[in-house]
């Protein structure tokens, strides 16, 4: 969760711009194996796909028992309150690890009972055992947070299905450069609050890049806003901005608000 975070919700790719017509098309670039790159950029995006696509589904989950517990506690006749949000936690302690190291779901302001701001967020610890994050959410505290200006919750909350922030240093829980991907939570069409993971960039990398290794132009992933979360070239290192540059191709993600960015040898 974030101090500072790019949203991804734009439908242009960062950068695009159109093609320039050519007389005779440059041959296509070939791996150490002499695959056009073609291929190498397939596998790369289906990569890319992929790991993100395991932490949304996290979140599917996530959002699924959330509404579930809000309509099964409506149907009680009462309010949801912060207690009936500690049914998730078995749910969101086996979602931690591997890639996702913080999880949870926080509360639209005023939808519980008893506590008009909430997080029922869980990230890891040294220790290996959940550890509940706890901030000050009382509105008259000078050091009350506010969660609902950042991006991560103001995405999901004016209805992107999808949201990606960052990579940024995430001063708040624990001081490592992350993403946070988020989805919102809704019942009966009323926005109930967002479900929201973390990940390192490290670990996501880890997953990525040797796809990305294996085109043989510089290449490298951005949000919406251009900024780098992975690439296979030290020009680009994760954190800088592209804003659009001759010689390089961006392709969406399929499904994703995130793009590839290809050099094309022009």
């Amino acid at each position: 969760m974030t101090t500072r975070s790019d949203t991804v919700r734009s439908d242009a790719p960062p950068g695009a711009r159109p093609a320039a017509a050519t007389a005779t098309a440059p041959a296509a670039p070939t791996g150490p194996a002499g695959a056009p790159a073609g291929t190498a950029v397939a596998a790369a995006l289906a990569r890319v796909r992929d790991t993100a696509e395991e932490v949304f589904a996290a979140l599917a989950d996530v959002r699924a028992a959330t509404a579930g517990r809000a309509r099964s506690v409506r149907r009680g006749g009462r309010g949801l309150a912060s207690s009936d949000l500690a049914a998730l936690r078995p749910l969101l302690f086996g979602r931690l690890g591997a890639i996702i190291a913080g999880i949870g779901f926080i509360a639209a302001p005023g939808l519980l009972a008893d506590a008009p701001w909430y997080l029922e967020w869980w990230q890891e610890s040294p220790s290996g055992a959940p550890v509940q994050l706890l901030r000050d959410l009382d509105p008259s505290s000078s050091a009350f947070y506010d969660y609902t200006h950042w991006d991560w919750y103001a995405g999901p909350a004016t209805g992107a299905e999808r949201t990606i922030c960052g990579p940024y240093v995430d001063y708040l829980c624990t001081d490592e450069y992350s993403l946070t991907l988020s989805v919102p939570v809704t019942l009966d069409g009323v926005f109930l609050g967002v479900a929201a993971a973390d990940v390192f960039v490290r670990r996501f990398q880890a997953a990525v890049v040797p796809a990305l290794r294996e085109i043989p132009v510089p290449a490298f992933l951005v949000n919406a806003q251009g900024r780098v979360v992975a690439s296979n070239t030290a020009r680009w290192v994760a954190g800088s901005v592209y804003r659009g540059t001759e010689g390089f191709a961006v392709r969406r993600v399929p499904g994703l608000p995130l793009s590839l960015v290809e050099g094309t040898g022009r």
